[in-house]
């Protein structure tokens, strides 16, 4: 080999040099990426717009505890220690990532917001806070999957007279003593919430769902739900909705009589439009008991009045708004059409489950999916492939330019292109 295709090979896997991968975002699905590249010997720099680690599960409610088991929801290269217990609570999982950043000596940025990125030929430029300009040869977006609080548009809610908040600023139920309180949103927020103020001294809880959620035992005999949803996604989902409805008759009693009849689509069906089911941590307990009252959807404010989609009119002290978040992409790459019209990451026309954006190479996305099996355990599947994605790019990127340097044409071989 000449000095030229030396020198060639060097820079290619060169991941020492400025142009580093770029991971946008220290957030489980950041730090797994970023952990997962160094393990294959490759730069990556994490950008984080807070000073910390993990900053949206920092503000997240305070009796959070995962879905997921602890065994299940370990990042790659370092297990959760089993003093977290089975269901791990919030803090222990925010000091698990910082624990995480450390052992795996990850190269992290705080304080820096990206607000756009570029293709520049092969590599890509970032702009950032304070004017920065960081040029990268890959970006792995990991922003997270609750990144914008969203609150519908619902007519007359800017001259609403009640106090109206997203869920992200919900911590306790201490604040809503003695109150009248409407959880808009029966998801797994909305139902945690509403559970969790109906621990509290809340004089009234309502709780409004626009489409009737299949409740999930969080685990039963000891069998967690998070295992039997890795099952199903390998099974019909003919057959997922008829196991699940089975179940169901067996685990979560009846609670039409209270206002929350079972649902009349299957739990499989409506997994693969990307629904997750509700995990019961306490809200069909508060049902039964009449703590927490089941109502129909929100249409419109009125005055101090919240009107509901059947008609009725009811004046709470307090209105929690369970209604999800937006991706917040668009500033940052809506540009490079690789948006749906939600704002999801796409590839061939269709919902990412979280890689590659193969219609921009060198643009990869994780953590915009809120997958049945757990979001963790995806999030490190998710890593060890972009990771291995990016370095089977580096090695085809070196074989180029050793060509390049050579001066060997691409074709040889009687006019046969070479398989690279």
């Amino acid at each position: 080999m000449n000095d030229a295709i030396r020198a060639a090979f060097a820079r290619a896997n060169d991941f020492t040099d400025d142009r580093p991968v770029y991971v946008i975002g220290a957030g489980p699905g950041g730090l797994a990426v970023a952990a997962a590249l160094r393990e294959r010997g490759v730069r990556a720099v994490v950008l984080e717009k807070s000073g910390a680690v993990g900053t949206s599960w920092r503000g997240h409610y305070d009796r959070l505890r995962l879905h997921t088991t602890r065994r299940l929801s370990s990042l790659p290269g370092l297990a959760m220690p089993r003093t977290f217990g089975r269901w791990v609570s919030r803090d222990d999982l925010v000091r698990y990532l910082e624990e995480y950043a450390e052992f795996h000596e990850l190269e992290l940025i705080t304080g820096v917001e990206v607000t756009r990125v570029d293709p520049a030929g092969s590599d890509w430029v970032l702009h950032a806070t304070g004017g920065r300009r960081l040029t990268g040869r890959a970006v792995v977006v990991a922003t997270g999957f609750n990144h914008t609080p969203r609150l519908p548009d619902w007519p007359g809610r800017e001259a609403y007279q009640g106090e109206l908040l997203h869920a992200s600023a919900y911590r306790a139920p201490g604040p809503y003593t003695g109150k009248d309180v409407l959880v808009v949103g029966a998801g797994n927020t909305g139902a945690e919430i509403a559970a969790d103020l109906a621990v509290g001294d809340a004089a009234r809880i309502r709780l409004s769902i626009r489409t009737t959620p299949h409740i999930v035992r969080r685990s039963v005999l000891g069998w967690p739900a998070q295992r039997a949803a890795i099952l199903s996604r390998r099974l019909p989902v003919r057959l997922v909705d008829l196991a699940a409805r089975a179940l169901s008759r067996v685990a979560v009693p009846d609670l039409t009589a209270r206002g929350l009849p079972r649902p009349d689509t299957g739990l499989g069906s409506r997994a693969r439009l990307g629904a997750v089911p509700v995990l019961d941590v306490g809200l069909v307990d508060a049902v039964r008991k009449g703590r927490v009252e089941p109502v129909a959807a929100v249409e419109s404010f009125d005055g101090d009045t919240v009107v509901l989609t059947d008609g009725s009119r009811i004046t709470p002290d307090v209105v929690i708004a369970a209604t999800g978040y937006r991706r917040g992409l668009e500033g940052l790459v809506g540009h490079l059409g690789v948006l749906d019209d939600r704002g999801r990451p796409v590839a061939g026309g269709r919902p990412k489950r979280g890689r590659a954006a193969h219609e921009v190479p060198g643009l990869y996305f994780t953590g915009f999916t809120n997958p049945i099996s757990g979001m963790l355990r995806e999030l490190g599947i998710d890593a060890r492939k972009t990771a291995k994605r990016l370095g089977r790019l580096s090695a085809k990127e070196a074989a180029r330019a050793a060509t390049e340097a050579s001066g060997v044409p691409e074709k040889a071989h009687g006019g046969r292109r070479s398989r690279n």
